[in-house]
């Protein structure tokens, strides 16, 4: 599939680091986020040159000394060197010089580089200008002072991480060189591991599973979702977050990991505890599962739903969906259900991608909202869907950014219904910035309304209907007979139930919306 916003880059981009050893100067150019689908584009760039001047300094002083100037943001290092760094953005015409003390410590001392990295990307990105009522720059003053008597790299990244933490925002944020590692391979779609999807359970701080990859190691072991992981090779999990886990079930093709796994209410029972040996191997994720649903109408005609399950935003998610459907249309089917539900997220062009195969013309997608409170709307340009055979979305609390991106493009173009819960409502777009060493720094940049202008940060979207099966007319009872259909399951569920009998309206009305 061709990709149909080809520019519409939100991709890291890797720096150059910032280092007094430079001889001249280096310049340090940020992605350029443009959006070629819309009739205005949003262009989120910067540019940093970076100057070193390799120099002596008398003053050994720690003392922290600010003056204003012009141009230029420069930090001069006490008993080392100094940095230049100079900002071609009119935002940052008023500029700082601060003496900071150099560690003596190597890898303290590339932590120190990498803070002025984040600091200068958050400086001209971020999307609150004020910082959260804070002095930005005497923020990195301190926070370099800070790092200076310490003696190892995690020690110098939390002092990072606690920058960050005073913006107010959870969603900006810095990560290990190993963690955006993973990032990368849930963006990409490709790892070495068991392939299993793991998650906190919020009441009991457990680590569930999620989900299992389809033919993988952990679904030929029989692990199943809602499994609880006791022990990875030996060690208790109590208190372990996911991405350690995550990090302990990956590893090189090849080799094996050992699991506890617990399945049912009673840890104490031996029985519902279990160990599995699993080797690990190439997992190839697609985002997308299918099904094909026969669907009786109210007429008593027998037709065939498409249930499309899309379970994360990568870089694939969109061709994958178009083959999916693609696929489905040649089986006969007429109608689709896409299921949104405990989708986190992802890349947002993924997300607008997946959005223009369902939309036609030059519709809005989604309204962004920069640091400067400009609306930018990101349309469409003379869209072609590939269906336009109704459709049902389904939504819940665990549907999420650009989840809620997609949903909104749906249901306010009258493309599709909503059936569901509330969304999770985190109405804010983040970029991804590679920085020297490896890290990553995630930033939130914009703010984001849907077509019609809803607000859905910290709100989320309403569905139309609410999935309980009291809703359900009296000819879905009969899809309860068919308990040994390989689709038994869907058609349990409540909200798939739901979701036809939204479809049987949309079909009467002769409309897709």
């Amino acid at each position: 599939m061709e990709p149909r916003c080809p520019n519409m880059d939100l991709k890291p981009t890797p720096c150059s680091p910032i280092s007094p050893r430079f001889p001249k100067s280096t310049s340090l150019v940020m992605p350029s986020h443009r959006f070629p689908c819309s009739d205005r584009s949003v262009s989120l760039k910067w540019r940093v040159s970076c100057a070193a001047k390799a120099k002596a300094h008398e003053n050994t002083s720690q003392e922290l000394i600010g003056s204003i100037g012009k141009g230029f943001l420069a930090f001069s290092v006490a008993a080392a060197a100094s940095f230049s760094l100079c900002f071609d953005s009119p935002a940052m015409a008023e500029s700082l010089t601060v003496a900071f003390p150099v560690s003596r410590t190597t890898e303290v001392n590339s932590v120190q580089r990498t803070l002025v990295e984040a600091w200068g990307l958050i400086r001209e990105t971020f999307v609150d200008p004020t910082f959260n009522h804070q002095d930005w720059d005497l923020k990195l003053q301190q926070t370099m002072v800070e790092m200076f008597p310490l003696r190892s790299a995690d020690a110098a990244y939390t002092k990072i991480s606690g920058m960050l933490s005073t913006l107010g925002d959870p969603f900006t944020r810095i990560i290990s060189p190993k963690e955006y590692r993973s990032f990368q391979i849930g963006s990409n779609g490709n790892l070495q591991g068991v392939g299993l999807f793991i998650g906190t359970e919020p009441r009991t701080g457990h680590l569930v599973v999620m989900s299992c990859v389809d033919g993988g190691p952990a679904a030929r072991a029989g692990i199943h979702e809602g499994d609880e992981l006791v022990e990875i090779d030996g060690e208790k999990l109590n208190g372990v977050d996911t991405e350690l886990a995550v990090q302990k079930l990956r590893g090189r093709v090849g080799t094996t990991v050992t699991v506890k796994v617990h399945s049912g209410n009673d840890l104490e029972t031996d029985s519902s505890v279990r160990e599995v040996k699993l080797p690990r191997e190439f997992i190839k994720l697609s985002p997308i599962s299918t099904a094909t649903i026969p669907h009786r109408t109210p007429d008593g005609h027998l037709t065939k739903t498409g249930y499309v399950k899309l379970s994360a935003f990568s870089q694939t998610a969109a061709a994958d969906m178009e083959n999916a459907i693609k696929e489905m249309k040649s089986q006969g089917v007429h109608s689709y259900i896409l299921d949104l539900r405990n989708n986190p997220g992802g890349l947002v062009k993924a997300g607008l991608d997946v959005a223009q195969i369902w939309l036609d013309g030059d519709e809005t997608l989604v309204n962004t909202v920069d640091r400067e409170g400009n609306l930018l709307p990101i349309n469409m340009v003379d869209g072609h869907a590939i269906t336009h055979d109704p459709l049902v979305v389904l939504v819940n609390e665990g549907s999420a950014s650009a989840s809620e991106i997609l949903a909104g493009a749906l249901h306010d173009n009258r493309r599709a219904t909503l059936v569901g819960h509330r969304t999770f409502g985190k109405g804010k777009i983040q970029s991804v910035t590679e920085l020297h060493d490896g890290s990553a720094l995630f930033v939130t940049v914009a703010k984001y309304l849907s077509p019609a202008l809803h607000d859905i940060d910290q709100v989320g979207i309403a569905p139309d209907v609410q999935c309980t099966t009291e809703m359900l007319s009296s000819p879905k009872d009969s899809m309860s007979k068919k308990q040994n259909s390989p689709v038994s399951s869907l058609e349990a569920d409540s909200c798939v139930l739901v979701a036809e009998h939204e479809l049987d309206i949309q079909e009467s009305k002769g409309t897709a919306s």
